[in-house]
């Protein structure tokens, strides 16, 4: 018997699995109030996935909303509130970007979970009128030489790495990071951007009474039914999730042929409303079209194409299958958008339409068996106000300062704990995962990994581009979540300023562990206070991003992990400025400050395994005034770098073996201190005219330290250290191949070390 509005009205005691759908009973109870009913099993399955945490934002809306209180920036088109945010970056050009994750599901299927991820960050720059022309991942595992590490990491990144190629679409950079904190939790963060003209922009909005809704793409099948609505939703235990919805599968070929229809169906403005559907699959897309619209919506259930009949309405209303999208057209244009859609073999059905009113209504064999308010399904959700406590571990952990750690005495010690750093699994070459990945698909990548940031350009006669970068230290925020967030931040920032960009925009994926524990809530409240606070102070708006909580096995969250994406501009591409060193008889100097700050650093972690102390000290105005400094060097140096995690003994190895050039350095006072401090706001460059650089610096209130000069096969320090150049690179390549062997390599990738021809 089909549950339809008019039996639910008539019965009102049937039991009903709310709590098995991960409903708490006062919302079951405030559904059956908006309703004045109990709801049918279509509609309680509707509001159980869109007031899922995933979707809803129920425990993370009331801290969000500082973002939304940024000063405005002249540079924001779209804000929060869209499917992606979108930017201007000069001569009539909008570029769109976007960070999501894809954590749990790609603990259950890895290959798939990672692959879908991307397939649905990809939409979601679509759906704001964009061409998708690059992606960037943040991909965090349990220790490095761990079992579950080898069965999950090379799925993930086969799976970033084979629907992003398929798509033809560049992966311009990102993090591999490990820590035992992820173990049965992998934090899988997917980033995509995309490029427009201003007058491109699209929204996710149904109006216009009488328009057809049109579902076009893959048909519906069971795969993802409750999938990352719910699997993102629940803790994990030891022996994985207590729930295990079929994970999406995903078909980038599908999803190619979606973005060219897409393209050339907004080309000829044949659409007044677009949404993807990704989480909460088709419950989303209406709920989400019909709130932000004028009116109702009207959905013919029959209509909609299956690949597997025997599903139910519920079923089909909450499957995340993929690749699929909800259009909102005029009917003088549908005749033409179909045939849009039949030129690239893409299956468009018209499953209902915009109607007055404010109710969203669904039928199934001519019963109703939807009929709701839709901005209570979208955008009315529950909005908790988490209890919060302050870590009862916090003061010990801080007082535990890694300062009074062991330190190397002797210039064999010192060398010996430079090449752990650099060999760790953190600090190695990450070759092994970005030869699966086609980084110069397209021929406008610029720069990419190893680089700093990835620059792409975005027009082929001004050369104008963008830097993107993707960071998050999350040792700095379990010490001291607001500062941490900000120094990601910062570090983000900074490593767009050092490919010679002006940092415009920041988007963030915020991963935490449930927010049903008071501790884990302060950490995300004061990770989201240092986040808004940075960005005030750097000028920088948040344009949307995603939260992903529930990230925890048992009682034992992850650390707070915020990974910050910062998005900058470059009038002219061929100025950019990359990392490595390239001549001999540079000089080599040092921006910035260093102070003996060791708190979270790589050198106690990899050395002692050790966290403790507190992270180094945020100076958010000597970042911009860094930032503002790198920006008119261009012409000026041959390279720039970084320094974060690793400190100077990290960005020295990595500009070295960039391209294979030494050099003979000095390092005044503490060696020790020099090498291995992480102290933020600092950048290593080379030049051919250090006074014209010193001089920009003094008018940029920025600190100088010349370091030495580039030139031979050796990196030699005061000569108490040396490291042969092919040592260091035997090192610092060794690690993840012995680790998980040999990759299979993309086709079309350009090994580390290669220009690309830009």
């Amino acid at each position: 018997m089909i549950d339809t509005v008019e039996l639910a009205a008539k019965s009102p005691d049937d039991e009903q699995p709310w709590a098995e759908l991960g409903l708490k009973s006062d919302e079951y109870d405030r559904i059956k109030s908006i309703l004045g009913r109990r709801p049918t099993t279509a509609e309680l399955a509707m509001y159980s996935v869109m007031w899922s945490e995933h979707c809803s934002y129920k425990s993370s809306k009331v801290h969000l909303r500082q973002f939304g209180d940024l000063p405005h920036s002249d540079a924001l088109l779209v804000g929060i509130g869209e499917n992606a945010g979108v930017v201007d970056v000069g001569d009539g050009y909008a570029v769109t970007f976007k960070v999501e994750s894809h954590n749990h599901p790609s603990y259950v299927e890895p290959y798939q979970g990672a692959a879908t991820g991307v397939g649905g960050i990809v939409r979601d720059i679509l759906t704001m009128g964009a061409r998708p022309i690059a992606v960037m991942d943040s991909l965090r595992f349990g220790r490095a030489d761990a079992p579950d590490t080898a069965r999950v990491l090379p799925g993930v990144v086969a799976g970033v790495g084979g629907y992003g190629n398929c798509l033809g679409l560049p992966n311009i950079g990102g993090e591999l990071l490990f820590d035992d904190c992820y173990a049965g939790n992998p934090l899988v963060n997917a980033l995509c951007v995309g490029v427009m003209r201003h007058e491109d922009v699209r929204l996710a909005k149904a109006e216009g009474l009488g328009n057809k809704v049109i579902l076009f793409g893959a048909r519906t099948g069971g795969d993802g039914i409750g999938g990352v609505s719910v699997l993102a939703s629940e803790t994990f235990d030891e022996h994985g999730p207590a729930k295990r919805p079929s994970v999406q599968v995903g078909d980038p070929f599908t999803e190619k042929l979606l973005i060219e229809a897409c393209l050339e169906i907004f080309a000829a403005d044949l659409v007044t409303g677009i949404q993807d559907l990704g989480g909460a699959g088709l419950s989303c897309a209406t709920s989400e079209l019909a709130s932000a619209g004028t009116g109702g919506m009207h959905v013919d259930l029959d209509t909609v194409p299956l690949r597997d009949s025997t599903l139910t309405p519920a079923e089909i209303l909450m499957s995340e299958s993929q690749e699929r999208m909800c259009a909102i057209v005029e009917p003088a244009k549908v005749d033409a958008f179909l045939a849009v859609c039949r030129k690239w073999d893409v299956l468009a059905t018209v499953i209902g339409e915009v109607t007055d009113g404010d109710r969203l209504t669904v039928d199934w064999h001519g019963e109703r068996i939807v009929d709701v308010p839709p901005r209570t399904v979208a955008h009315e959700g529950p909005v908790y106000e988490r209890p919060m406590t302050r870590p009862a571990d916090l003061d010990a952990l801080q007082a535990d300062d890694a300062a009074r750690l062991p330190r190397p005495s002797t210039g064999a010690e010192l060398q010996a704990h430079w090449l752990a750093v650099v060999s760790s699994p953190d600090g190695a070459d990450k070759t092994w995962v970005t030869e699966q990945y086609d980084r110069y698909v397209r021929g406008n990548t610029v720069l990419a990994q190893p680089e700093d940031a990835g620059v792409v350009r975005i027009d082929e006669q001004s050369h104008r581009g963008i830097a993107l970068a993707l960071d998050g230290n999350a040792r700095y925020a379990r010490l001291d979540p607001y500062a941490g967030a900000q120094l990601n931040l910062a570090e983000a920032y900074r490593n767009v300023a050092v490919s010679g960009a002006k940092p415009l925009a920041v988007t963030n994926c915020l991963n935490f562990g449930s927010p049903e524990e008071p501790e884990v809530m302060w950490q995300f409240a004061e990770a989201v206070r240092g986040l808004a606070d940075g960005c005030r102070e750097l000028g920088l708006p948040v344009t949307g991003g995603n939260v992903s909580l529930y990230n925890q096995t048992g009682d034992v969250p992850i650390n707070p992990t915020p990974v910050i994406g910062v998005l900058g501009v470059h009038e002219d591409v061929r100025r950019r400025i990359p990392g490595g060193w390239r001549a001999d008889g540079e000089t080599v100097l040092l921006l910035g400050e260093t102070r003996a700050e060791f708190g979270g650093s790589a050198w106690a972690s990899v050395v002692h395994g050790h966290l403790g102390g507190k992270p180094p000290v945020v100076d958010l105005a000597a970042e911009r005034r860094l930032g503002e400094l790198l920006a008119g060097l261009p012409g000026l140096v041959s390279s720039a770098h970084d320094l974060a995690d690793g400190g100077l003994a990290q960005t020295l190895a990595e500009s070295a073996l960039r391209y294979g050039v030494g050099a003979r350095l000095h390092l005044d006072g503490d060696l020790f201190t020099a090498l291995f401090s992480e102290s933020a706001a600092r950048a290593v460059v080379t030049t051919g005219d250090s006074d014209a650089v010193r001089t920009a610096a003094a008018a940029a209130g920025v600190p100088v330290t010349e370091l030495g000069t580039t030139g031979g096969d050796t990196l030699t320090v005061d000569g108490l250290l040396e490291l042969g150049i092919t040592e260091l690179r035997a090192a610092w390549s060794a690690t993840l191949p012995a680790l998980f062997g040999a990759p299979e390599i993309a086709v079309g990738s350009v090994p580390a070390g290669t220009v690309p021809t830009s």
